[in-house]
Formats: C-alpha cells, structure tokens, sequence
C-alpha cells in the first residue's frame, strides 16, 4: 500500500489519516460538509491535503485504498462510485489493526460498550499494563497508534465500524447484548444489524475467545448456527446475579457501579482480565476504583433527602429498562426527547413497580402521556431542564430518586445527550444551592 483516501473528516478520519502520514503513505481526506476547525487545523499542522464541501470523484479515485470514516452512510455516492470502480473501501478499525500487532480486545453491542471498555481498561491500566483505550470511544484506533506504542488495545467497536472490516482479529472479543437500534442503516433487518454485530468474531482462531451474553436472545438465536474455532465464553446471570465470585476465595468482588446490568459488564471484564492474566486481587482493586463516565447513571447529588441521577446517556428504551432496574428507591422519572419509534410497552411493568411520577423533558409529549397514563396518575411536562429538575424535588419525599434517564434522542432541546446531562447536573446543584441560602 502507498497511497490512501479518507473519506470523512471527524476523530477516525483525521487519526487515520494521521498515521496514514506517519507511516509514510500518500494521504489525501475528503469531506461532504465542513471540516471541524481543530481537526482542519491538524490536517494543515501534519500537511496532509484534504477538501471539504465535496467529493472530487477523479481525487479520490487515484489511490489505492480508501478508508470510510464511520459515520459515512454505505448509500453515499462517492461510496456507490468507489465501489462500482473496483476500489477496495476499509474502515478505520481495518486500517489501524494493520499496524499494530499486540493484544487487542474488542467490545461491541447495543448497550454497555462504554461503560465496559472502560472498565477493562481501567482494571489494566490500574495493573501495571501498557494498555490504550480507543475506536468508538475517545480517541480513534488510528490516532492512538499514530501517537502511543501500547502493548494492548481495548477497543470499543459500533456495527458501523464492523461493517467494513476485512482481517481485523481481536484475540479477545466481547459481544454484551443485542437490541433493535439503528436499523435504518440495516434495511430495517434486524438479522443484518445481529450479523453486522456478529463481525467482530469472524476472523477469530481457536486460540482467540469470544465472550457473549448466553441469555441474550438474538445472540443465542444466532450462536445455533455459529460456526467458528473459537474458543466461547458465555455469560449467564447465575454468574453474576448474586455477586461476582473471585476464584481466590475472598467472596465477591466489590463493585464501584451500580445496577444488574453493570454486574453483567463487570462480569465480562472479569473473564476477559483473566484471560489477559490478571491475578484476583489485581482484579478486585480495578473493580473496585473504577470511576464511570458522566450521563451514565452519575449521581449528581442528593438535595433534602432526594437523590438526583444523570443518565442522559439512555437515548432507547433498552438503556432505560437497565436504569430503572437499577433503582431500588421509589422514581420520579424525567423522560423524553426525540422519538426513534420507540416502543415503551416494555417498560410498563418496570414503571408500575418503581416509577411513582413521570416529567416529560421534551417538544414531544404525547407518545410518553398516551403510553404511560395508565400507569401513572401524575405526569408533567415542561420543555426547561431547570423547572424538571425543580419539580422533582417538589413531586418527591426524602429517600426518593429522581432519574434523568430520557429514552430519546436529545436533538429537541439540547445539542446532544452531553449538553442535556451537563445542563440537569448544573441545575440541580443550582437548586441545592438555593435550598441552603432559604435553608
């Protein structure tokens, strides 16, 4: 290989294209839209050329490969055209794994990716490893081999990045759930998005592993026909569901993060720290000090007794499903947002249980009133984050909850589910403090 395009210029383009640069190769990057200034400005710092406003098809096709950026849909034209020309089109995870060849661990699924790449890499950073943690979250895979010599890659990987890869191979890969999202870019098939999900494993030996969820049931439904050397680990809940075991017979492990899903994420760590060679004590102390990101079921505070946590992260009903599961204190929810055709009759039963009043934190109210009103006698709706926040405490008692955990998109009040988490948070230690200054 001695020339590549990239095509899309955000965090995987940009680092790819970086490496592509410092391994000598010819590199050009190409944009639809309007290139970030500081990822435009990185382009001009390592003079690699690049357009932006629009393909310019006879640029483009004077390479030999041509690496996608994630976010470029498989429908865009200059996509069809490099295809119909016979180029070969890879996605940034392909064009990192070829130039690295330690030990790569790589976590896919539709929910808890975050959460348990981040907890794997916490548990091995805390054990002394040389360890980097990239893909989907934070720092591309290209950009970390472009500035870091880590001896092992824990990767968090979306379909969208499975979908276009050729010889990529972690020795460890982990499959945590499989739930209907993003189905458009799967001709609405939910067997194209379980196969997309289901990448991660095909290139792996019978000396690599694959762990899963063994009570998933898109996953079990494919595993009856999965043929590969693999050697599988399933996860079931009787491994986890009373505690997670150490093997040296100190008990359970302790854990920082709360609620029945995040035992399953930690229990796929586990397995996974255990297969890198981690002793249970070095296990236990990762498990242990393991701080999560913010939006994901982050404690913001408690005011008079009540309890305020941020879940913004929850954008589909199956992230809150896990979220309210998790609340063993009566709820005061705070829901809504834009609507990706969700269907909430699977959180009914858990809302009966645990949910005492609903506030609806959107332009989009009804399908929450019509789905939940029968359930709920007191539901509110308002389209400022302060006044939810405030109604919370107004519509709770001491030893209440109230959760921020949306179900939705946040694109009707916010610019993404970050500024809704980090508005609620401030809101809420706004109020705290105009509760002690009236005390």
């Amino acid at each position: 290989m001695k020339s590549v395009t990239i095509i899309g210029a955000g965090e995987s383009g940009v680092g790819a294209a970086i490496l592509a640069k410092k391994m000598g190769l010819e590199v050009f990057v190409s944009d639809s839209g309007t290139i970030a200034g500081h990822y435009k400005n990185e382009l001009i710092e390592f003079d690699i050329p690049f357009e932006e406003g629009g393909h310019d098809f006879e640029k483009v096709l004077v390479t030999e490969v041509v690496v996608k950026s994630p976010g470029v849909p498989e429908h865009a034209a200059v996509l069809r055209m490099l295809k119909e020309k016979g180029r070969k089109v890879i996605s940034e995870i392909e064009f990192g794994s070829l130039f690295f060849s330690g030990l790569t661990i790589a976590i896919t699924g539709s929910n808890g990716k975050t959460t348990t790449s981040g907890l794997l890499y916490h548990i091995l950073k805390t054990a002394g490893l040389n360890v980097a943690l990239g893909g989907n979250y934070g720092k591309s895979y290209a950009r970390i081999l472009a500035e870091e010599t880590p001896e092992i890659m824990v990767l968090e990987i979306s379909s969208f990045q499975l979908d276009d890869i050729e010889t990529f191979r972690p020795q460890i890969s982990i499959l945590l759930n499989i739930t209907p999202d993003h189905l458009d870019r799967y001709e609405y098939k939910m067997e194209n998005y379980v196969n997309s999900k289901f990448r991660i494993t095909m290139n792996q030996r019978a000396e690599d592993h694959f762990i899963y969820n063994g009570d998933d049931p898109e996953i079990l439904r494919k595993m009856s026909g999965f043929v590969s050397p693999v050697h599988r680990i399933p996860v079931t809940a009787e491994k986890y569901i009373h505690g997670i075991p150490s093997k040296d017979g100190s008990g359970v492990f302790e854990l920082s993060i709360k609620g029945r899903h995040n035992m399953f994420n930690a229990a796929c760590t586990v397995e996974a720290s255990r297969l890198v060679g981690l002793t249970e004590s070095q296990i236990a102390k990762g498990l242990s000090t393991f701080v999560n990101l913010p939006h994901r079921l982050e404690s913001c505070g408690t005011i008079r007794g009540v309890e305020y946590i941020n879940d913004s992260k929850a954008t589909n009903v199956d992230s809150v499903y896990y979220a309210l599961d998790a609340m063993t204190k009566p709820v005061v929810w705070i829901a809504g947002g834009t609507d990706k055709g969700n269907d909430y009759s699977v959180l009914v039963p858990l809302v009966r249980e645990k949910v005492k009043a609903l506030i609806c934190l959107t332009d989009y109210s009804q399908k929450l009133i019509d789905a939940f009103s029968p359930v709920l006698s007191d539901i509110r709706v308002t389209k400022d984050v302060s006044e939810a926040v405030r109604l919370g405490l107004e519509m709770s008692v001491a030893g209440d909850v109230v959760l921020l955990s949306p179900a939705c998109a946040s694109f009707d009040l916010f610019k993404n589910y970050i500024d809704r988490g980090d508005k609620f948070r401030k809101s809420v230690t706004e109020l705290a403090e105009k509760m002690i200054s009236v005390g």
